[in-house]
């Protein structure tokens, strides 16, 4: 386990306590995956994944554990207009937007100031609480050597 992982294992113990599911170390392989899953990821994707490190977890635990850490909010649901759930984590990472080709399918992630700017500037004026947003882009490679086709 790294070090920086132990804040996530108790806010997960936390949320599994209060809302009365069972705490697994099945589930806490799931976080663990996850947290150190690079980038965007399906439910099968990391099924995969585990299966390659000699996990034993069933596929129906990954996909109610990724539920679970969606309510939990340690993780974030993306759709990315190719009808599939993707997940990313929400742990130590800070906001971020989505260029996504739709071509190849490759998802680039960018920080941009000025969007977020705007983004708090809307809710103030229309007296919105914002909790999260997300802002994707979609087109293609303009560089055909780019596209992972």
């Amino acid at each position: 386990m790294k070090i920086n992982h132990k804040q996530a294992i108790e806010d997960f113990k936390d949320f599994l306590k209060r809302g009365k599911h069972r705490i697994t170390p099945e589930r806490f392989e799931v976080l663990e995956h996850v947290l150190n899953y690079k980038g965007h990821f399906g439910a099968d994707e990391l099924y995969i994944e585990m299966k390659t490190h000699k996990s034993n977890v069933s596929r129906a635990t990954v996909y109610n554990t990724l539920e679970l850490l969606t309510h939990c909010d340690l993780l974030a649901k993306r759709n990315f207009g190719d009808n599939k759930t993707h997940y990313e984590s929400n742990f130590n990472r800070k906001n971020h937007d989505h260029l996504i080709c739709t071509n190849c399918g490759k998802i680039r992630e960018f920080s941009n100031p000025e969007i977020q700017t705007i983004i708090t500037n809307v809710c103030d004026e229309l007296g919105f609480e914002l909790s999260d947003y997300s802002f994707n882009i979609f087109g293609k490679c303009k560089n055909p050597e780019d596209c992972k086709q």
